[in-house]
């Protein structure tokens, strides 16, 4: 099937033609005929299916060939991150471009006047992060009235993130008749229940989960102990050719200290996650993508949404503990018939996340044994882990009682003053 048998306007396949597009991914091609017909929908799908192609393709169509009654908003968008919310913005914008749809995008960590300035100037399709969304509602800065169709993007991680009470309170405030669709990477019992507070007599439309690497993708392996990953990354990075990194790390504070160790090695690099501003996350993904940046680091959350063209190399410092999360993770590269080469560096502790991921994938991922740095340890026994979580948890409760007592002494009130300045301008 290609996408002119999807009866779309020819607008919207002019401009699909214009990303290279030719055949719709089966969530796609589930999902544009059931959007158009007006109907609810449940999609299970996650993300790198072309889920959001699914939804924004059709919803332009309806709304281009709506006759306008008003300027308030007819569609919103409600995404967990700030960077989804980016990335969809941006895809709606290429989508509807030879249409005369107008959409933007709101989140918070940034100011609030460019936003509300172009709502005032007036749109169709608002994607949003809940935070901002309720915000603005709250100083009547935009209304819902005229939503007639709610997305729900993501809705499991919407939940994993604490959004269950704004999803709440948003649901309170669109209209009660309209189109709504449901999308989650899975369903369980409370998304489920969710799902039901919010569609009416709702298609399902499940894809396949992610499973498989693009054929494109070189995997490797490396096995090494916890405390030579980084002499090992080192190692790696030492290979000229690998220019540019997309790097993944569990947590945030484990992404910062992997960005120092880098930079005290005169290798440029960012880390991008939760605890950094919506202008730092922006910046750093920018220089990145204009390669001002070798090694952009980062957790999964802040990674939502990153769509980097030609990006050919992905290093996972810590393996994932879910085997989905290694496709998503490896498939930023090897994008649209390009080359891609995603690297895993593995401690003992992951031995058993790399059998989850082999079996998932159904291959063996190719291991380095010739490295300087090989892997002598066994994983820790149940005593010895526990012994260890406990030591991580004193260092973690004595650095933030340092910080504190260095913050309460003066050391950072002359930076937080400056702050408050430059957030005042």
């Amino acid at each position: 099937m290609t996408f002119s048998e999807l009866n779309l306007i020819d607008p919207i396949l002019k401009a699909v033609a214009d990303k290279k597009y030719t055949t719709p991914t089966p969530i796609q091609e589930k999902s544009i005929p059931i959007v158009l017909q007006g109907k609810d929908m449940l999609g299970c799908a996650q993300t790198g299916t072309g889920k959001t192609a699914a939804f924004s393709i059709p919803i332009i169509q309806l709304l281009a060939n709506k006759e306008r009654r008003s300027k308030g908003i007819q569609c919103l968008i409600l995404t967990p991150t700030r960077e989804l919310a980016i990335q969809i913005e941006e895809n709606i914008d290429a989508y509807s471009k030879y249409t005369n749809i107008r959409q933007a995008v709101i989140f918070g960590g940034v100011r609030q006047g460019p936003q509300v300035a172009k709502l005032k100037k007036g749109v169709d399709i608002l994607v949003a992060t809940p935070g901002r969304l309720l915000d603005l509602i709250g100083q009547r800065l935009l209304s819902l009235d005229d939503v007639g169709i709610f997305v729900l993007d993501e809705a499991d991680r919407m939940l994993d993130m604490g959004f269950i009470n704004d999803i709440k309170k948003v649901l309170k405030i669109l209209p009660t008749k309209r189109q709504s669709l449901f999308f989650s990477a899975t369903l369980p019992e409370n998304i489920v229940q969710l799902s039901k507070s919010i569609l009416n007599n709702p298609v399902k439309v499940e894809v396949t989960p992610v499973s498989s690497t693009a054929e494109t993708i070189q995997q490797y392996i490396y096995y090494t102990n916890r405390d030579l990953k980084k002499n090992l990354l080192l190692h790696i990075l030492d290979n000229p050719e690998i220019d540019q990194v997309l790097l993944f790390s569990r947590t945030k504070h484990g992404a910062n200290r992997i960005a120092r160790e880098l930079d005290k090695k005169r290798i440029k690099s960012s880390a991008i996650h939760g605890d950094k501003s919506q202008n730092q996350r922006q910046r750093a993904l920018e220089d990145f993508k204009n390669g001002d940046l070798r090694v952009l680091v980062a957790t999964d959350i802040a990674a939502r949404g990153i769509d980097i063209n030609k990006l050919r190399y992905v290093i996972n410092y810590d393996v994932p503990n879910e085997p989905e999360t290694y496709v998503h993770r490896i498939g930023r590269s090897g994008r649209a018939g390009e080359e891609g080469v995603a690297i895993s560096l593995c401690e003992p502790e992951e031995l058993d996340y790399v059998k989850d991921i082999q079996k998932l994938i159904n291959q063996k991922i190719d291991p380095i044994n010739d490295h300087p740095y090989p892997q002598t340890d066994k994983p820790m026994t149940a005593a010895e882990k526990k012994e260890w979580n406990k030591e991580k948890a004193r260092r973690k409760q004595e650095f933030f009682a340092n910080r504190k007592k260095s913050r309460s002494s003066g050391g950072g009130g002359g930076n937080r003053k400056k702050a408050h300045a430059r957030g005042r301008r």
